[in-house]
């Protein structure tokens, strides 16, 4: 009989990732970017943008606990928002810290600290944007405002890291172009720009109001995703530094909305940013290796 993997799905607006517990993650982490890839295809695995493994090992007085986290072409991110609430309601739910409301997480972006609310939904201090270019990291000489060219077109790129590298681009007011649109046929290319070392996560912006963005994403290691935590975050960020938005904005994706808030200024950048969003269960089920 072939071994299994016991394993759980979840999405926060329709970005779904896949949970596995510890022991579970240690039957598959020789070979994990080899699993990660059969797992999340659709059609012949299970389908998904991720994987999230809780890691348990790590120092207890930096965090309560952590997790490794995997895009679905195998390779390591440093962090995803939506994922992350996705893994706070599960450690919330299965008792996994004796149900602590709100706890530290360690990723490879840091300390991100989600707490569960009243109502279900998850709150997450994602931490202070990243802001200079050496560190997001962003060849330029300013992180807003950098013209490109790509196939003859004109873009006016902006870059902020909330852990991870994000290309936020605002579509000019009265727009005709669909940002899912641009999302498809640019993405691809921006995300490789020679501009982002570490290649990038790229977000098409349409400005409704002061307090409302619709974002269509290209997310690194995945492509076209149904939402993204940070890149929420990032967009609202540079939306706010370039003057287009105010600190509490509601973000329109095509899984769904997300509330992002950001009481930092041009002069004040060391805030953190809070976003607050579902995280729901798919279903549980057993994979075969």
């Amino acid at each position: 009989m072939k071994d299994t993997i016991k394993f759980t799905k979840m999405h926060g607006l329709g970005n779904d990732f896949i949970i596995l517990d510890e022991l579970e993650y240690d039957k598959v982490k020789d070979d994990i970017v080899n699993f990660v890839k059969n797992i999340c295809k659709p059609h012949f695995g299970v389908g998904a943008d991720g994987v999230i493994a809780i890691n348990t090992c790590i120092d207890k007085n930096k965090a309560d606990i952590g997790w490794h986290f995997y895009n679905n072409d195998g390779s390591m991110a440093q962090m995803c928002g939506n994922g992350m609430r996705c893994f706070a309601k599960y450690i919330y739910d299965n008792n996994i810290l004796d149900k602590k409301t709100s706890f530290k997480v360690l990723t490879k972006a840091g300390i991100i600290i989600p707490k569960i609310l009243e109502d279900g939904k998850v709150e997450v201090n994602m931490g202070n944007p990243i802001l200079e270019p050496v560190k997001i990291p962003f060849l330029a000489d300013s992180n807003l405002n950098v013209e490109v060219e790509i196939w003859s077109k004109k873009f006016v790129l902006n870059a902020v890291s909330m852990g991870n590298p994000h290309c936020l681009i605002f579509l000019p007011q009265n727009s005709k172009e669909d940002p899912k649109i641009l999302a498809c046929d640019y993405g691809p290319d921006i995300e490789k720009h020679e501009l982002f070392p570490q290649k990038t996560n790229v977000e098409f912006i349409k400005i409704i109001s002061r307090n409302e963005i619709v974002l269509n994403v290209w997310e690194r290691g995945c492509g076209i995703t149904l939402a993204c935590g940070t890149g929420a975050c990032a967009s609202v960020v540079a939306g706010i530094l370039l003057g287009k938005l105010d600190n509490n904005v509601i973000v329109h994706l095509p899984g769904g909305d997300l509330n992002i808030k950001w009481e930092g200024t041009p002069d004040n950048t060391e805030v953190p940013v809070f976003m607050t969003g579902d995280a729901l269960y798919s279903f549980h089920g057993k994979y075969i290796l």
